[in-house]
């Protein structure tokens, strides 16, 4: 509170009150916060990038001269074992790059039209391998398999990284469960929620939940952060998560989460359905009418 007038003095002289005004600023401070945030997230996605480019360029040399390497060796020779070495790290460090491009939102995609359900359903095997035996797989699919427009490569990357933290959630095991739905996202629902300013409509949704220890409300703001990571020094760079936001984001979508300590944790994907979907229906209808006026011809 700031006293913008003198003190107010009675009839004997003698102070008697002030009068001033009081702002509240906190949403004024939210807002400022906020945008320096952005601000320093644009500065490391960046920068993120430009490393990225610069590492790509280096791994295609590594890349190159390894796999002539390779192909000068005889089969049965005992230095092409390190030869395979080599290359199989440059493939790993290739994938890490193309995570830091993904990032940046700067790394080409290829989206085309691809159901949820299709994406779940081919990689299952990959993700049961991932959670190992002491967690159990749980596929609960929407009976609609919603289409979106979408580099499926790129989704499923999205992902693997859900399901390796969900892994470290549960040590000693438990239960991930992936599912898929639709959503309907009203006009200013993604600024009222903090996902920017999505277009209204209808979203196709893969959900991510475990059974694991949860999350407070200190690690959830911070849970996409760039470099940010609640593992052991050396266990994790932090960028899985900031990987996959980035991806999501560039597919026009947008991922939260929903977590406590002790309840597990939900990631929720959210894509926007295209109109091949609508369409579809449509063309379904008219064929089911097509048959029915056909058959009734034919009792007739």
């Amino acid at each position: 509170m700031e006293a913008i007038q003198p003190p107010i003095h009675n009839k004997s002289g003698e102070p008697a009150g002030v009068a001033g005004i009081a702002m509240d600023i906190t949403e004024s401070r939210k807002r400022k916060d906020q945008v320096r945030y952005v601000q320093w997230l644009e500065s490391v996605r960046t920068l993120a990038g430009g490393i990225a480019r610069d590492f790509n360029n280096i791994l295609t040399a590594i890349t190159g001269f390894g796999d002539i390497l390779r192909r000068k060796m005889r089969e049965n020779d005992p230095l092409r074992f390190y030869a395979e070495q080599i290359l199989d790290a440059s493939a790993s460090a290739a994938q890490l790059a193309g995570g830091l491009l993904a990032f940046s939102r700067k790394q080409s995609i290829n989206p085309k039209p691809v159901g949820l359900n299709d994406i779940i359903k081919k990689m299952e095997n990959r993700l049961v391998s991932i959670l190992g035996e002491d967690t159990e797989f749980i596929s609960a699919l929407n009976d609609e398999n919603l289409s979106v427009l979408a580099d499926s490569g790129q989704i499923e990357q999205v992902l693997v990284n859900l399901v390796s933290n969900a892994k470290d959630a549960m040590p000693d095991g438990g239960v991930l469960t992936i599912s898929t739905g639709r959503t309907e996202l009203n006009a200013g629902h993604g600024k009222k929620h903090g996902h920017g300013h999505r277009p209204p409509g209808i979203y196709g949704c893969i959900s991510v939940s475990d059974t694991g220890k949860g999350m407070n409300k200190k690690t959830r703001e911070r849970i996409f952060e760039p470099f940010y990571t609640t593992k052991e020094a050396g266990a994790g760079a932090g960028l899985g998560l900031a990987i996959a936001h980035g991806i999501v984001e560039q597919h026009n979508g947008y991922i939260d989460v929903r977590s406590k300590p002790g309840s597990g944790t939900t990631f929720c994907i959210h894509l926007p359905c295209i109109k091949k979907q609508v369409a579809g229906r449509k063309q379904e209808s008219r064929e089911r009418e097509s048959q029915s006026h056909r058959k009734n011809r034919g009792c007739a």
